[in-house]
């Protein structure tokens, strides 16, 4: 049985959104701001947690990763203020 998986996004310090899936927000979190998490955060530090959305196993956080990423910035921001609320 898998655990549940999260997909989530981050805002890096230049104003640009990160998007990835991971089963605990908090390590991945303190491991993208100790400058060992992807790439792409790496020369955007420090990143704060915008949004998250919980799943049932990492299949799942991992298609919505996949169709959260097609959005353009606009329906991203979105997608997060309809999902805060």
């Amino acid at each position: 049985m898998e655990t549940k998986a999260y997909m989530y996004v981050l805002k890096c310090s230049d104003g640009t959104l990160y998007t990835g899936y991971t089963t605990n927000i908090q390590k991945r979190l303190t491991v993208h701001n100790s400058g060992k998490g992807a790439k792409y955060t790496r020369v955007r530090l420090p990143v704060t947690l915008l949004y998250y959305e919980k799943f049932p196993n990492k299949s799942a956080a991992m298609s919505a990763e996949a169709l959260f990423k097609k959005k353009s910035r606009q329906e991203k921001l979105a997608y997060i203020k309809k999902g805060k609320k």
